[in-house]
């Protein structure tokens, strides 16, 4: 029997061939310090680039991982196949894939880089990503999920492949984001005008770097971002809104308390925490295009519309693009590993098509 990631099998049974132009790395956000053990770096943020032969779109997308993940949730799905760095290669773009600082490649030495939070649980992990509809006390929507390839339980095969890349986040949420938001900035200042696409705790990356250089980001897709706005859970309070550091307001906001806070319910039935009006707004993200993708059957159907709202009233023009709006059905949280991926992909380039991007 041929071992099934030999390179016979792996030849045999690959498609359209992968044609690439240029592929490597190189790092961003390194900030040297000096330690009891002599100089060193910490929060440094590892970059992985994937340049089409085909080059076909001007802009590039640089893809941003969620909580304790890494670059590698976009590198494949959970069954072995290709994912979404494949799919937007494959569709022209330039991609950027990052491990954020103490994830994947980027080193986590809690001696330099800070304490961490603990790993997830693996019944929390089947619950939140992979099998929430085998659980009692399963949130709203759970039972629709039905893309995740396997049983999703800790002992399958493609679960404990899933569990082997999830690791810890840094315990302190303010300056992870503030690391993060270092070595974002530096990649735009090499890279140039790009799209970022960002998963669950990579949301607020995706905020700052818009914030930071408001020139250099063309759009956002906001992949169940971390939120509600405001809220308080781990792996750190949103006390900026959708962030745990400061973002630009107008009129300014020197501190949290500055924003006056009011809880309402949504059209949706959706309880969300928004700005009492006049909202103050946040300038530099208003000229950048915002989707925010949501599984029809992840949890995030309970927390992405008071994400869009925040947005909206903040004067950002953010679209709320429901997968079950686009008959692409059953996706949780993970929706980049799961087996409809390509389909979920199709649906972002698409909104990125009406937005000429």
């Amino acid at each position: 029997m041929t071992p099934p990631f030999s390179p016979a099998r792996l030849h045999a049974e690959a498609g359209e061939p992968l044609v690439l132009a240029r592929h490597g790395f190189f790092w961003t956000g390194v900030e040297p310090i000096t330690t009891d053990d002599g100089p060193a770096v910490r929060g440094q943020t590892y970059v992985e680039y994937w340049i089409p032969q085909d080059l076909r779109h001007r802009l590039p997308i640089v893809m941003i991982h969620g909580g304790g993940g890494q670059g590698l949730d976009y590198l494949g799905d959970v069954a072995g196949g290709e994912g979404w760095v494949h799919r937007f290669v494959r569709k022209g773009y330039a991609v950027y894939v990052i491990d954020r600082p103490g994830h994947g490649r980027s080193p986590a030495d809690p001696k330099i880089q800070g304490p961490l939070g603990p790993s997830l649980p693996a019944p929390m992990v089947e619950r939140l990503f992979s099998a929430p509809s085998r659980f009692p006390d399963r949130y709203p929507g759970a039972e629709l999920h039905t893309q995740w390839v396997g049983e999703g339980r800790y002992g399958d095969e493609t679960f404990d492949a899933f569990l082997a890349g999830m690791g810890p986040m840094n315990a302190d949420a303010a300056q992870h984001y503030t690391d993060c938001r270092r070595g974002g900035v530096e990649l735009l200042d090499l890279i140039g005008e790009a799209i970022l696409l960002t998963h669950s705790a990579g949301g607020p990356v995706g905020w700052l770097l818009a914030d930071a250089r408001p020139g250099l980001v063309a759009g956002i897709v906001a992949v169940e971002p971390l939120g509600p706005s405001f809220q308080g859970a781990p792996p750190g309070a949103l006390t900026w809104g959708l962030t745990a550091v400061p973002l630009t307001f107008e009129p300014p906001a020197t501190t949290p308390e500055d924003l006056e806070l009011r809880e309402t319910t949504l059209p949706s039935g959706v309880t969300a925490v928004l700005q009492k009006e006049p909202a103050r707004k946040l300038p530099k993200l208003a000229g950048v295009p915002v989707a925010v993708v949501t599984g029809e059957a992840s949890w995030a159907m309970g927390t992405d519309p008071g994400t869009v709202a925040f947005l909206q009233q903040a004067g950002v023009a953010a679209e709320h693009v429901r997968l079950a709006d686009h008959e692409v059905r059953g996706n949780g949280h993970m929706m980049m590993c799961e087996r409809n991926g390509d389909e979920v992909a199709d649906v972002i380039a698409s909104w990125l098509s009406s937005k000429d991007l």
